[in-house]
């Protein structure tokens, strides 16, 4: 039996949550691991500990957590899921970008391998999913993730739209009906002072995002 088969959901909650923060944010703090999860900062000390134990994390107080080889690899394996499962959700069954998250959040501890495979045949083996994030391989190889924010993006420079961060569904309609997806082409016209608003070209029709959604924007040159 492998060893993922014996952990609870719970517990690739954590591995998966730290690996986000570790990669993609600004680290696996217990703060940072309780706002993502939704659960008491108690608990997660509480949890961190345990997942040192088993060897899947190194935790230092005051510090955070990291991944071991074996966090790592299980932790992808459910990344993989979740994200093979929000793509499969919008392009095969018409879920919107806006719904896939917390339907891919039910199902992705509870497919099986062969599932996973027919999933990633289904769609042509992708690369990344509805939001622009980078689906890992089956080898845990994860593909190149857009990483430059809107907000720090030059003057009169045309860009592509590589990802979106915030999985608010409120949020992700609203960038929808803007035209703000991932594959869109835009040019910065200009970026008030101060966190100002950011205006910019879409598709040759002239938008305003606000500074704080913008930082939710990353891009590629």
């Amino acid at each position: 039996m492998s060893l993922r088969a014996s952990l609870s959901q719970s517990i690739e909650d954590y591995l998966k949550a730290i690996y986000i923060l570790e990669t993609e944010e600004e680290g696996a703090t217990t703060t940072n691991i309780a706002e993502m999860l939704g659960v008491s900062s108690a608990s997660v000390t509480n949890m961190l500990k345990r997942l040192a134990g088993m060897n899947l994390i190194e935790h230092k107080s005051y510090k955070g957590a990291t991944l071991t080889e074996a966090g790592k690899k299980i932790a992808l394996e459910i990344l993989r899921h979740h994200r093979l499962l929000e793509l499969y959700l919008k392009e095969i069954m018409g879920y919107g970008w806006d719904e896939v998250h917390a339907e891919a959040e039910k199902l992705e501890h509870h497919i099986s391998e062969q599932f996973e495979d027919k999933i990633a045949e289904l769609l042509n083996h992708p690369t990344h999913d509805p939001h622009g994030d980078p689906i890992p391989t089956k080898e845990g190889v994860v593909p190149e993730m857009a990483n430059l924010p809107l907000t720090e993006a030059e003057v009169n420079q045309s860009y592509i739209i590589g990802r979106v961060r915030d999985q608010d569904p409120e949020l992700l309609r609203y960038l929808e009906k803007n035209g703000v997806i991932p594959g869109v082409k835009i040019k910065v016209l200009d970026k008030a002072p101060f966190n100002g608003p950011i205006h910019l070209f879409i598709e040759e029709e002239q938008k305003t995002i606000g500074f704080s959604i913008a930082e939710q924007i990353y891009l590629v040159t």
